[in-house]
């Protein structure tokens, strides 16, 4: 039995272990999502909410926040939810993606790895890996842009390796459909599978004896290569099709991002960012004046190597191990493909230090190695644990007295078991990020009310109204993106407007306002006129405007608007205050 762990027939096997336990993952994931009727992933609340004008065109009518984030939505994303609107909810459909995406990812990840190593625990322990890496972050569950990168990227190298031309075309031109920061990676890749190759750098070894990943068929072990060092290579090779069919396909498909204009352009210039409180520590988008260690490899402008589940930090020790192919009896087993682990890492970071000098032209750095770095330490980490365990299978061969083979045993035992059951020592695994409602109530009155309304509220709770109420707010902390000056600074300007109108002790402003925009609600928090509250709000306390109105209300002065709570309040639930718009104008 344990010399079944890595023959070939024994790869169906493990392929469907990956697949299961990826699609266990997601189950689990989905069970949170349909734990109350008004649920949504975090980030949806910001890339998914608009999408409900597909099944609802008079939704957000003239609505800044929805135009903006319906702007910026890749092609092929916003076209997969509008193709499938007919028949699934946008909201719902969100909740349904991560499983699909979770047994895509597995599947090429599995392949990946096959390809490179050719021992089929080799793929599932990348498999593994790189599912609870994404099921205790953010990027798979929120079923964004971000949550394709993995199925895509994925693709396009198992292609690669696999040398299949139409197929790496294909996936691509989806992945710049999807995730276009993709694109450049994958394009940096084909660069150095044109110009670069990988050189044999030992000899072949002799057959090693039998052990529980390679089944020791009598068979010679392949040629070993190795990744280093990187030369050109040789005059009348093959032509490598796929990585320059692969580089056509993504110059194609990044044109159109290239000529297109943003409707709400220009992207914020790095020196303008830095004298935004935006930007800086404490900021919504902290950015800047982070200590260097966390600005370099932490922050959004960091690498963000993620070495959760710990078993990914035997990524790191890879290279390490392939210096030492007679004390590693599996090493010869890799193929000369691991060198793509090696351009992958290149691409990144040459791309990760390309958006710095070009800052935030190329929207944050650390997408171009978040999401890449964890697929490669993934299937580094994969390939370490099985020569690890190899290695220690064959030493054990080696040991006469039985005994003591039998207490070796439980070495890679451990290995093996912190591999399955990691998720069992992590709190609240798989992390999912959802929102739940918690006003059913307000939300199905707001329902009731006309489409084209608008709503004015300082309340955390307005950033849930877009999604679970189908309805237009002014401001919200979630919709407060300022990396295009012409969307952030209308809703900047929105934001102070509300802030001076909601705590001016004279009502005049908070009729300006209305009549500025168009509000047709004000949504109030019961506690919002003691100083506490805006104190323990950081997005607010980044302006000036926030610390004049905690002034006031420490000074005991009234907000003007205070007294129209009780005569013009036509919803409460809790504590949460509906004021009508018309009645604050007009008295009524």
């Amino acid at each position: 039995m344990v010399a079944y762990l890595g023959s070939p027939s024994s790869r169906h096997l493990w392929f469907a272990l990956s697949l299961t336990f990826a699609a266990i993952y997601a189950l689990l994931a989905m069970m949170r999502a349909f734990s109350a009727e008004f649920v949504i992933q975090d980030d949806a609340r910001q890339h998914v909410f608009w999408m409900q004008r597909f099944t609802e065109p008079g939704l957000f009518p003239g609505d800044l926040i929805a135009d903006y984030f319906q702007s910026v939505a890749p092609q092929g994303y916003a076209g997969l939810y509008h193709i499938l609107a007919p028949l699934i909810n946008p909201i719902l459909l969100h909740k349904l993606l991560p499983l699909a995406l979770a047994i895509v990812s597995a599947a090429y990840c599995f392949g990946v790895c096959g390809e490179i190593l050719p021992v089929p625990f080799a793929g599932f322990a990348a498999s593994i890996l790189l599912q609870q890496c994404l099921w205790i972050q953010d990027g798979l569950i929120s079923a964004t842009p971000k949550a394709f990168v993995y199925p895509l990227l994925l693709a396009v190298l198992y292609h690669l390796l696999k040398k299949q031309v139409l197929a790496t075309g294909l996936a691509v031109i989806l992945l710049g459909l999807f995730y276009p920061q993709g694109v450049l990676i994958c394009s940096g890749v084909f660069v150095l599978q044109l110009f670069w190759s990988p050189r044999l750098l030992v000899p072949p070894l002799k057959p090693s004896p039998p052990s529980p990943l390679t089944r020791g068929e009598g068979e010679s072990p392949p040629v070993p290569w190795f990744p280093r060092p990187l030369v050109p290579p040789s005059p009348g090779s093959p032509v490598p099709w796929s990585p320059l069919v692969g580089l056509v396909a993504g110059i194609l498909v990044m044109i159109p991002y290239a000529l297109s204009a943003s409707d709400f352009g220009p992207t914020i210039a790095a020196d303008a960012a830095k004298l935004m409180p935006e930007f800086l520590p404490g900021g919504r988008s902290a950015f800047f004046g982070e200590d260097p260690w966390r600005f370099w490899f932490s922050s959004r402008g960091g690498i963000r190597l993620s070495l959760e589940p710990p078993l990914m930090a035997f990524g790191l020790l890879l290279p390490l191990l392939l210096k030492f192919p007679r004390q590693f009896p599996l090493a010869p087993k890799i193929h000369r493909n691991i060198a793509i682990l090696s351009h992958v890492i290149i691409s990144s970071i040459a791309l990760f230090f390309t958006a710095h000098l070009l800052l935030f032209k190329l929207h944050l750095p650390s997408r171009y190695t978040q999401h890449s770095l964890r697929i490669v330490i993934a299937i580094a980490a994969a390939i370490s644990l099985c020569l690890i365990i190899d290695a220690l299978w064959a030493f054990m061969q080696t040991i006469s007295e039985k005994k003591h083979r039998i207490g070796l045993l439980p070495l890679p035992a451990l290995l093996v078991m912190g591999l399955i059951f990691y998720p069992a020592t992590v709190k609240n695994f798989p992390w999912t990020g959802y929102t739940i409602g918690q006003f059913p109530a307000l939300y199905q009155f707001l329902q009731q009310q006309p489409k084209d309304i608008m709503i004015a509220s300082l309340s955390e709770e307005a950033n849930n109204l877009p999604s679970f109420a189908g309805r237009s707010i002014l401001v919200g902390r979630e919709y407060a993106i300022p990396y295009h000056t012409g969307y952030y600074n209308q809703f900047r300007q929105r934001l102070l407007d509300v802030i001076k109108a909601q705590y001016s002790p004279d009502i005049a402003p908070v009729k300006e306002v209305i009549l500025k925009y168009g509000i047709d609600l004000w949504l109030v928090d019961g506690g919002a006129f003691a100083p506490g509250y805006l104190e323990g709000n950081s997005w607010l306390m980044q302006y000036p405007e926030t610390a004049e109105a905690i002034d006031r209300l420490k000074a005991n002065t009234l907000p003007a608007i205070t007294p129209y709570l009780p005569r013009c309040t036509v919803f409460q639930t809790n504590d949460i205050f509906i004021l009508s718009a018309p009645c604050i104008l007009f008295g009524n």
